[in-house]
Parts: C-alpha cells; structure tokens; sequence
C-alpha cells in the first residue's frame, strides 16, 4: 500500500488544494486518479480549516490579552502624534 504524504502546512495545503482542483476541472483524469485527488482535496481542505481556526483562536487570545479593538473612529491625526 503506498504511503500517505505527509499533512502540509496551512500555505502548502492551500497551494496543493488549488492545483488539485485545477487538475481535476481539466477532466484529464480518470476515475481512480480522480477519486485519490478528492480523497487528498478532503485532508488538504481539514488541515486549511484547522489552520484557520488555530489563527481564529490565537487572534481572539491576542485581542482579550490588549483589551480588545477600539470603536473609536479613526484620525489622521491619530498617526501624526497630533
């Protein structure tokens, strides 16, 4: 049984998940090429989606550590020390 590859990061996924597509849109596949592509697009789609929430909750963290986001309205003054 041929082995796995190896899970990418969140970038290499999504660049492997791009081409996967494409390659599957050409319709130059046939079915069991096409079927090992959708099975690879599942887990390249699983690492993208924890990749996005692991950036979601290290954002959240960051934002409860400094207070959170302001509402106030933003002045060019603001950046000139005015």
């Amino acid at each position: 049984m041929p082995k796995k590859p190896a899970l990418p990061d969140f970038e290499a996924a999504l660049l492997e998940l791009e081409k996967l597509v494409e390659k599957m849109e050409s319709g130059e596949q046939n079915l069991e090429e096409a079927l090992a592509s959708f099975q690879r697009g599942i887990e390249l789609t699983r690492v993208c989606q924890k990749g996005l929430k692991d950036a979601e909750q290290r954002v959240e963290k960051l934002l409860a550590e400094t207070g959170g986001m302001s509402d106030a309205p933003y002045k060019d003054e603001d950046l000139d020390g005015a």
